[in-house]
């Protein structure tokens, strides 16, 4: 007498779909045959079978109620077995990777052959390797972006064999471990599973001769010289994906992604949009006010200093500091004033610099009082 097909799945009969789907996905992993010691592998393959069958009618809305009205007998009399799997999602309960591709783990790689057998063959041409390549530019450079011509080396089909990896005119001769498909099949039970022939490679065929000028590897090592925009606004963290510049494979080339190194400034300190910079300012302009120069990375804008600005204050210039790489609006530019004091004066320049400390108030030469006078002070 067959077990019920939910207490195969260990669910309750009210269970909905997608706990039917978890109970299986748990339970066909656990019991698959390639996933227990070899000494239990029979049992296991009872168990799946087992397990997919229950999966396949209760999956299916028509079968599960013909099974809840009339039990397995509405099954057996309505459907054959090859009809139970055929109306199962057996893909849908492992996510979008599906079972084959979860089961092919379990091969080391391959492409799954499943309930249905159909007997898909996969596979798939790999296109080439991305490249990563750093690239210094100034701080000005990031500012404005820049174009520039870089020397790449990368792999690119050999130009004598045309990728063939064989050497020009000889012939290839068809693998004997594959029969020229390319896959060999691996059995488990009732699965099937397609791996990439390891004595050819996928290819089907076998190098009599290699090519000399690429040793039988169908590519050779070149350096291309690559014209790359750099946008305005980039920095340190930027990365820059620049499309079908990288190695050639059998399905086209990767990508050459730009790793950015902006170099520091003398001048201008970075964060993020907004920059900075220490402007040095005469205490006659910081007392009295005046327009000084700022420099900017779009070139020199006058700012006004006010009257009595103190060392260390910090004025703002909206809109001067960096543009945003993204489209967005540009950062600011924070101008730090630090007072120049001169080191050295002229007699006339003391002398004026004496009276305006006159009229300030200020003893610039106070006189040193006599150890007399400093003890009369105390006993006062």
């Amino acid at each position: 007498m067959k077990k019920d097909y939910y207490e195969i799945l260990g669910v309750p009969k009210a269970s909905t779909l997608q706990e039917i789907k978890k109970a299986y996905r748990s339970l066909a992993l656990k019991y698959h045959p390639d996933r227990v010691p070899e000494e239990q592998k029979k049992e296991s393959e009872e168990k799946f079978k087992e397990i997919s069958e229950a999966y396949g009618v209760l999956s299916d809305p028509q079968k599960r109620q013909m099974y809840d009205q009339h039990g397995h007998a509405g099954i057996d009399q309505n459907y054959t077995s090859e009809d139970i799997y055929r109306g199962a999602d057996f893909s849908s309960i492992f996510g979008e990777a599906g079972l084959g591709d979860i089961l092919s783990q379990v091969f080391g790689g391959g492409s799954f052959e499943g309930f249905d057998g159909s007997g898909r063959r996969s596979s798939r041409a790999q296109r080439g390797r991305d490249i990563q390549y750093e690239i210094e530019i100034t701080l000005e450079d990031a500012f404005k972006g820049v174009d520039k011509k870089i020397q790449v080396p990368r792999h690119e089909v050999c130009t004598q064999c045309q990728g063939s990896g064989a050497k020009a005119g000889t012939k290839m001769k068809t693998c004997q471990t594959c029969g020229g498909r390319g896959q060999v099949t691996m059995s488990s039970g009732f699965f099937r599973m397609a791996q990439t022939c390891s004595a050819c490679g996928g290819q089907g065929q076998i190098i009599k001769e290699y090519c000399p000028a690429c040793s039988g590897k169908g590519a050779t090592r070149v350096v291309r010289n690559i014209d790359v925009s750099i946008p305005a606004g980039v920095d340190n963290s930027s990365r820059l994906r620049v499309k079908a510049q990288g190695e050639i494979g059998p399905a086209g080339a990767g990508d050459l992604y730009l790793y950015i190194h902006v170099m520091p400034s003398e001048v201008f300190q970075r964060d993020g949009k907004d920059l900075y910079i220490q402007l040095s300012v005469s205490f006659v302009k910081a007392a009295l006010g005046a327009e000084v120069s700022v420099p900017t990375l779009s070139g020199n804008v006058s700012m006004k200093v006010p009257s009595g600005t103190q060392s260390g204050k910090v004025f703002r210039l909206k809109n001067s500091g960096m543009p945003d790489v993204h489209g967005g609006s540009n950062g600011d530019q924070y101008v730090k004033v630090m007072i120049s004091v001169p080191e050295h004066l002229s007699s006339e320049e003391r002398n004026l610099l004496e009276q305006f400390a006159k009229l300030r108030g200020e003893d610039i030469n106070p006189k040193e009082e006599s150890i007399g006078e400093k003890i009369k002070k105390v006993f006062k």
